[in-house]
C-alpha cells in the first residue's frame, strides 16, 4: 500500500513544479529589441509575474541595461543596476515590482528604446481576472504584438539558454522510477 501512495505523492508533485514554470518573453516579439519596435504596443495584454523572464534579443547596435526610474525617465545610461551588449540577455523577473530598461544607446533611449514592466508575485496574478486588468501596457493578460503572428510568449522548454531547474528533473526521474519498479 505504501508503493502506491509515494507514486501517487512523487507524481502529483512533480505535476505542480512542471505546471508552474516561468514564461519566457521575446521582447518585442520577432522583431527584437530594436529602435523600430514598438514597444508600447509589445507591452498590452502582458502580465508579468516572479519567476517569468525578459529575453532581449538585439543586434551589435544596442545594448540593454535596467535602470531606476529616475534614469528610465531621463534616459540616464551612466549608472546603470545591470547591463548587457551580447545580443541575448535574458533578465529573471525576481522581485515584485517595477522594473526599467533601457538602450545603451542614448539617442535610440530617447527614441522609445526603453521598456518599463510591473511584475506581480505569482499568487496576486492568479487572483486577478485577466478582464480586470487595466490595459494601460503595464499589466493584463497574454495578447500578441501586432507587429508579429508569433506569440508573445515562449515555453521555457523552447529557449535552449534556460535551463529547468534540477529540483524538477530529479523529482520526474524519481516519479517514473517509482512507476517503472512499481510495474514490475
Amino acid at each position: 500500500m505504501e508503493k502506491p501512495l509515494l507514486i501517487f505523492v512523487v507524481l502529483i508533485l512533480s505535476l505542480i513544479i512542471i505546471s508552474s514554470s516561468a514564461t519566457n518573453y521575446i521582447v518585442g516579439d520577432s522583431s527584437g529589441w530594436d529602435i523600430s519596435t514598438d514597444l508600447d504596443t509589445w507591452l498590452v495584454g502582458k502580465r508579468f509575474k516572479i519567476g517569468d523572464v525578459l529575453v532581449f534579443q538585439y543586434s551589435s547596435s544596442h545594448s540593454v541595461s535596467e535602470v531606476t526610474k529616475a534614469n528610465f525617465e531621463g534616459c540616464n545610461t551612466n549608472s546603470v543596476l545591470d547591463s548587457s551588449k551580447t545580443g541575448n540577455t535574458s533578465f529573471p523577473l525576481t522581485t515584485r515590482g517595477d522594473r526599467y530598461y533601457v538602450c545603451g544607446n542614448r539617442l535610440h533611449c530617447l527614441g522609445g528604446m526603453k521598456l518599463h514592466v510591473n511584475v506581480d508575485d505569482e499568487n496576486n496574478a492568479a487572483a486577478e481576472s485577466p478582464a480586470a486588468a487595466a490595459p494601460d501596457g503595464g499589466g493584463g493578460s497574454f495578447s500578441p504584438s501586432s507587429k508579429s503572428k508569433n506569440p508573445s510568449y515562449v515555453p521555457s522548454f523552447a529557449l535552449c539558454n534556460v535551463h529547468v531547474g534540477l529540483d524538477s528533473i530529479v523529482l520526474v526521474l524519481l516519479g517514473y522510477l517509482c512507476l517503472a519498479f512499481s510495474l514490475l
